[in-house]
């Protein structure tokens, strides 16, 4: 599935994941390939991404990659949605 991760100040990432866990209002919920139609509310946390990705250099710094592998991002909210396997989160 296609990600993309859009802040105020740029483009952070698009690329192609396996998985993105995210910090929802409701508690931290996964998307994976094919998953259905989603609009969620981001709060305070680590967006987790799971796959083969290249991160720009301009932008890598605010990424960090965790014990399991998996690149991870800090954000303060944001807004979610997930339509026709692509997921776009604008993030604060």
């Amino acid at each position: 599935m296609k990600l993309e991760i859009i802040s105020p100040e740029a483009v952070l990432l698009q690329a192609d994941v396996k998985s993105v866990a995210v910090p929802g209002v409701n508690g931290e919920f996964q998307i994976l390939d094919n998953h259905a139609p989603i609009v969620s509310i981001l709060q305070e946390g680590l967006i987790k991404i799971d796959g083969n990705i290249t991160i720009n250099e301009n932008v890598k710094k605010k990424f960090t990659k965790n014990d399991e592998g998996r690149w991870t991002l800090f954000i303060n909210s944001g807004t979610l949605e997930m339509n026709n396997n692509k997921v776009i989160i604008l993030a604060d």
